[in-house]
């Protein structure tokens, strides 16, 4: 517990600190990488201590929401780091704290039995999903961006994002290594996932088969069509609605409030 906390507070003081930059025009510092690192470090720390307590890997919903959080936080630390949309940590460090205190006061419980191919499966999902909700928090800043520009009224934390076409450029780039990850979380599925009805993991398949779709479509259109600002939001936001309701909208359901492991 008291790792929890820890972790939380160094969270929220990572986000504090990339704010305090913003505010004094100061977006570059990188003072707030080392606390942002110890979050993190703890974060993981919280749940590899659970799964040697419970003699697994925890993956129901909170300690599932917990780890896609911690990747979302690890791969903006390593992202903002290098200088490129540190701001994104004010969105997704808050939110890692706002999941590891859920999976905290939730409590483990038993592990999932999954052998390797779907540990494999489980995991690859995970990764994509912390990837593409990534790719959706860009959208959103991107699509504040240009409706500011168009009013020309660009001030704030606006100004301490990169230039348009810098961030549309990392947008698709982080849906290009999501769609991937995506991809080879549904074929593990088909290869690994048996009696699907059983599993009550259809409607699962079907939605995470649709946001596959969409954000194909996306990356295609992108490529065929040169598509971009407001039309590559809706369909990024669109595909990862889809994507959120196939894992956690269900698991939510199923766990808890039907109360089925």
């Amino acid at each position: 517990m008291i790792a929890t906390f820890i972790s939380m507070a160094l969270y929220l003081g990572a986000a504090a600190w990339l704010s305090a930059t913003v505010a004094r025009g100061q977006p570059r510092a990188r003072g707030w990488v080392l606390v942002a690192v110890g979050g993190i470090v703890l974060h993981a720390l919280v749940h590899v201590v659970d799964w040697v307590a419970t003699g697994g890997a925890d993956l129901h919903f909170f300690a599932a929401l917990s780890l896609v959080t911690l990747a979302m936080a690890a791969l903006t630390t390593a992202v903002g780091a290098r200088g490129r949309m540190a701001l994104l940590g004010v969105v997704v460090y808050p939110l890692a704290a706002l999941a590891l205190l859920g999976h905290e006061l939730r409590g483990s419980l038993a592990p999932i039995p999954l052998d390797w191919r779907l540990q494999l499966h489980a995991w690859l999902a995970l990764l994509s999903y912390a990837t593409l909700a990534i790719a959706a928090i860009l959208a959103v800043m991107l699509w504040l961006q240009e409706r500011a520009l168009r009013r020309r009224d660009l001030h704030g934390w606006l100004r301490a994002l990169p230039p348009l076409v810098e961030l549309e450029t990392l947008l698709f780039r982080c849906i290009k290594v999501g769609f991937v990850l995506l991809s080879a979380t549904l074929l593990t599925g088909v290869l690994f996932v048996h009696d699907l009805l059983a599993q009550h993991l259809v409607h699962k398949t079907v939605l995470s088969a649709l946001s596959w779709v969409v954000f194909g479509a996306l990356l295609a259109g992108r490529w065929r069509f040169g598509w971009r600002g407001r039309t590559a939001v809706r369909w990024t936001l669109a595909a990862m609605v889809l994507l959120v309701l196939a894992f956690f909208g269900s698991k939510f359901v199923l766990e808890v409030v039907l109360g089925v492991r």
